[in-house]
């Protein structure tokens, strides 16, 4: 199960790089995943069905996975492939495949973004297929929202369409909101249960419902989590809206896969939680209800695909009524109409696509004869029509009549009275718009010519064809299925009758009447059409839940830019206000009300003199910062606290905190040094002398707060501090002497991973305040560059211009080396360069870049590590850049900043994968031995390879900190523009043309 999973998702992340070199024919080579993985699911089917034993099976039960995670707190990576499971994922994988299939011939070679759409719809095949298997509820959480970001994406393809990216962001709202509120619901039963183990809390299912209302509140969150992601009223309009997506994620998405989530949902808590209290209001009042108001509005559609999308809402609400009856009647009946459901829908949207694609549009006001000009596409959209209207023969057939016997059991008070009529009426109303459907989009319209219909290649027709096959087969020998669904059916109580199963004919019985009824009713609603779309016209909604969505949505728009407006006011004098203030009050509040701990009794102002020198120092630069007039100074101020600080490390004999600190304080000191650049020398003092005083008593509250706060914690300490074991573990478990390192590689890395994710985060955030258009990684070369013409500043521009043809001519004619190391002694303005620096960056440069990798190395036993060698590396950079300008740093750095953080995290996150593909744990390490010929006894630990990634990241946000605060700032400075680059054209142009004349 693992290795699908892994598949899908590996393969998704190299598919962009497919699409590159053999275009759309790399959606072929997509379908191939789960199609292959489809291969598996079916040699699993006996293991699955008979409880299995083979290598991924329980002792007792279906084949199951579980990695150890996080166990105390009860997260773990656990699978099952049950019954439901399996039919699930054979929906899933199927169309999957033959959507992927199909989408090379819907698309062209020249759609844009046609790489990223391919890994997203293969990505969204995984995570759905981790969905069902899911056996944990937190993870099952985690697939749930995938599946909401993926549909975001596929959804919004169409970037440059305001519907489409309106849409999409309409339905990652939605079903967000319900996925929150679920997420809080599976919590819920998660602790009342004392476990997160799905299958585990269906066994414990009898005893948690008779355990008070917790759970019967924790069901109805999760039921809501349900609703909205299977479009249920009052949440169904998403579903229509995000029909502006492309018409393969509308059948993958929208028919067979994500909308079914919250029916497996449904049905996956159904054998234990059906009795709860909000269950059946829920599920029988708004399934049964969105049944009828998805059917009536399709009745009145002219689009196909939006026809086809208000059906789809109809039929979601019909299989959440069957799945939700909490007994063997529905088990059987809900999953056989899952499945036909997938079959037909699927198959429709794929024909509504072969129509667009062909003819240009979908509306049937302008379709007309596609019955002779394309056979095939008709007798398949026939067939799958004819299976959604339940006729006999088809798998859309055995289904319905399963349904209706299982609400004719029901039928015996009012209440199951009304569900029979409810869902006989829906059918019907089913049978209406499917007829309208056939005749809209292939029949001959009276006045009207036949459509222009460009013929349709094989390829084109295999994905429809197949699963139009699945739905003739499923209504021919149904018993397949029926085997199928029998392990699930059997989690319910048995019911006074024997058990139920599916067939062509049940003999002459209600159902079958029913069903009689059904089509002719259908047939009167599509025969007089035009006075059902009449009463529709009159009967304009009282309310429509889009209406009020959009609504709400204005609503909160307007409050927050109230709040903003009285919040965000741009003065960093309010903004640190709030902080601080809030800082000071919060944690005094707590200390005071709760039971404060005593002060120290003794105290030792510092341990030795050259610790009281450096106190003594660091309170002289915040003095000194706060007192200086110029920012430069200021700054350099704040930086003699951190050196003061980074000294104080080292007396106490922490080296590594020591290194660290500098270097931090080092490449900060140069990246405010650059900023700096585009602001005033001078500070101006606008502040009244009475905000002064207050600014100064935050100042020192906050610092005397933190400094009681700290003492306070020291003193509360009760238990033996969990440190003291760090350097046994450091040495016995990871494996390493230096015990910081080892802590942020391996105890600790999931801590070190976030903060590299943070750092990489803010790397693009800085990089997108100041480009404007990409992030500055395809700057120009020094080899296009005149001598001596950088950084003359723009009041030289014109004498730039008259010697730039002198100067170029003298390098055509001379001997001089153009390809030196250090490219400042040719590039930069003579007026610009320091000779001295130039000379202590060639001395320097190539040891610092080497003691920097010695560091990330030697880490894991030796002070240093991923941190500080990527910091000591960045330096290495700012050196160049300051001794040579941008065309420098250009030379030193030509690949990408975003290449090297997008590598670092890659790094990092196949260091935590990797160990639990191998049967390890995330993050696990291990350790290699062994004797060379040169080196001797070698001893390596993989978690190196993390803070190889480590390094990476840190080298990269250092790249990024000096192209867009140094670079980017520089050309904009020279040539006097935000648009440097095109500036920079000009002055070249212009200096061509002096070389021409």
């Amino acid at each position: 199960m693992l290795i699908v999973l892994a598949t899908h998702f590996i393969v998704a992340l190299i598919a962009p790089l497919v699409f590159t070199k053999i275009g759309r024919a790399a959606f072929y080579l997509l379908a191939a995943v789960p199609a292959g993985s489809l291969i598996w699911l079916i040699g699993q089917y006996d293991a699955v069905m008979s409880g299995g034993s083979g290598a991924d099976s329980g002792a007792n039960g279906p084949p199951t996975l579980v990695i150890e995670w996080i166990p105390d707190l009860k997260l773990e990576l656990a699978f099952r492939l049950d019954a439901l499971a399996w039919i699930l994922s054979l929906l899933i994988l199927g169309v999957g495949a033959l959507v992927l299939f199909y989408c090379a011939r819907y698309f062209r070679d020249n759609d844009a973004g046609l790489g990223a759409f391919g890994s997203q719809l293969l990505a969204f095949s995984g995570v759905m297929f981790g969905l069902v298997i899911a056996d944990d509820l937190i993870l099952l959480y985690v697939f749930w929202e995938l599946t909401s970001i993926l549909s975001y994406l596929l959804i919004g393809y169409s970037r440059g369409r305001l519907a489409a990216r309106r849409s999409a962001l309409q339905a990652l709202i939605v079903t967000t909101f319900g996925g929150l509120a679920m997420l809080v619901g599976l919590v819920m039963i998660g602790q009342t249960a004392g476990t997160y183990r799905i299958s585990d809390i269906m066994t414990l299912a009898p005893a948690l419902t008779a355990g008070g209302i917790a759970i019967d509140i924790a069901i109805a969150l999760v039921l809501i989590g349900a609703i909205t992601k299977s479009a249920l009223a009052p949440f169904h309009f998403w579903l229509p809206a995000a029909m502006a997506a492309p018409t393969p994620v509308s059948a993958y998405l929208h028919a067979a896969a994500m909308v079914k989530a919250g029916i497996y949902l449904v049905a996956r808590f159904a054998p234990g939680f059906a009795e709860t209290v909000f269950w059946d209001p829920l599920i029988l009042t708004l399934g049964l209800t969105t049944m009828l108001i998805g059917g009536w509005r399709a009745l009145r559609q002219t689009d196909l695909k939006l026809l086809l999308a208000y059906g789809t809402v109809s039929q979601l609400g019909f299989l959440t009524l069957v799945v939700g009856m909490g007994n063997r009647d529905g088990a059987l009946a809900g999953l056989a109409l899952l499945l036909a459901h997938g079959l037909f829908k699927g198959t429709l949207f794929l024909v509504v696509g072969i129509i667009d694609h062909q003819t240009g549009t979908r509306d049937i006001r302008n379709l007309s004869g596609l019955f002779r000009s394309a056979p095939w596409l008709s007798a398949v959209s026939l067939v799958a029509a004819a299976s959604m209207a339940g006729l006999p023969f088809l798998g859309g057939f055995v289904a319905k009549e399963s349904v209706y016997a299982a609400f004719v059991h029901e039928a015996t008070d009012p209440l199951g009275i009304t569900l029979l009529a409810g869902i006989v009426i829906g059918s019907m109303l089913t049978f209406a718009y499917s007829a309208r459907f056939i005749r809209g989009g292939f029949g001959r319209k009276e006045g009207m010519e036949d459509t222009d219909f460009t013929p349709v290649t094989k390829a084109f027709l295999v994905a429809p064809l197949v699963l139009t096959a699945g739905t003739i087969l499923f209504g021919v020998f149904p018993d397949p299925v029926n085997a199928w669904i029998d392990p699930y059916m059997q989690q319910f109580r048995p019911g006074a009758a024997e058990d139920p199963y599916l067939a062509i004919w049940h003999g002459f019985n209600l159902p079958l009447l029913l069903s009689v009824l059904t089509i002719a009713v259908g047939l009167l609603l599509f025969y007089k059409r035009d006075t059902v779309s009449r009463i529709q016209d009159s009967l304009y909604p009282v309310f429509d839940t889009e209406r009020g969505y959009r609504k709400v949505i204005g609503v909160l728009d307007e409050v927050a830019v109230w709040v903003t407006g009285r919040t965000q006011r741009g003065s960093l004098l309010f903004y640190l206000f709030v902080i601080l203030s809030t800082a000071i009050v919060m944690p005094m509040g707590a200390f005071l009300l709760g039971n404060a701990p005593l002060l120290p009794t003794k105290w030792r102002w510092f341990d030795s003199p050259v610790q009281a020198v450096a106190g003594l120092g660091i309170i002289l630069g915040a003095l000194a910062a706060v007192r200086a007039n110029k920012r430069f100074l200021a700054v350099l101020m704040v930086a003699v606290t951190g050196y003061g600080i980074a000294l104080i490390f080292a007396l106490q004999g922490a080296p590594d905190l020591a290194l660290t600190q500098m270097l931090i304080e080092t490449m900060v000191l140069v990246a405010f040094v650059l900023a700096l650049r585009s602001l005033p020398a001078k500070l101006w003092q606008r502040t009244p002398a009475g905000h002064r005083v207050l600014r100064a008593g935050i100042g020192v509250a906050f610092g005397l707060v933190m400094m009681f706060i700290a003492m306070a914690a020291m003193g509360s300490r009760t238990a033996v501090p969990i440190s003291l074991q760090y350097p046994e573990l450091a040495y016995e478990v990871g494996q390493g002497a230096n015990i910081v390192n080892v802590i942020l590689v391996d105890i600790r890395a999931w801590d070190t991973y976030g903060e590299i994710s943070v750092l990489a985060i803010a790397a693009t955030g800085v990089a997108s305040l100041i480009f404007v258009r990409g992030r500055g990684d395809r700057r120009r070369r020094a080899d296009g560059v005149e001598t001596g013409s950088v950084d003359r500043g723009r009041e030289n521009l014109e004498e730039y211009g008259r010697e730039a043809a002198a100067l170029a001519l003298a390098r055509k004619f001379s001997n001089v080396q153009r390809d030196a190391w250090l490219v400042a002694g040719r590039t930069l303005a003579p007026e610009r360069r320091s000779i001295i620096f130039e000379v202590i960056t060639r001395l320097l440069f190539h040891s610092v870049v080497i003691f920097s990798i010695y560091l990330l190395l030697a880490g894991h036993n030796s002070p240093g590590g991923g941190f500080a060698g990527g910091l000591m590396a960045g330096l290495a950079l700012a050196i160049r850049y300051l001794a040579g300008g941008r065309f420098e740093l250009a030379e030193a750095t030509p690949v990408s900043a975003g290449l090297l953080l997008g590598l670092g995290l890659g790094i990092a996150s196949l260091a935590a994968l990797v160990p639990a593909l191998l049967g390890g744990e995330v993050f696990q390490s291990f350790v290699f031995e062994a004797t060379l010929p040169v080196f001797g006894e070698i001893k390596f630990v993989t978690s190196t390879i993390f803070d190889i990634g480590v390094y990476l990241v840190v080298v990269g946000l250092v790249l990024d900190v000096l192209r867009s605060l140094g670079s980017e700032i520089d050309e904009r400075t020279e040539n006097g523009s935000d648009d440097g680059g095109e500036s920079q054209r000009d002055a070249d142009r212009a200096s061509g043309r002096a070389v021409s004349r």
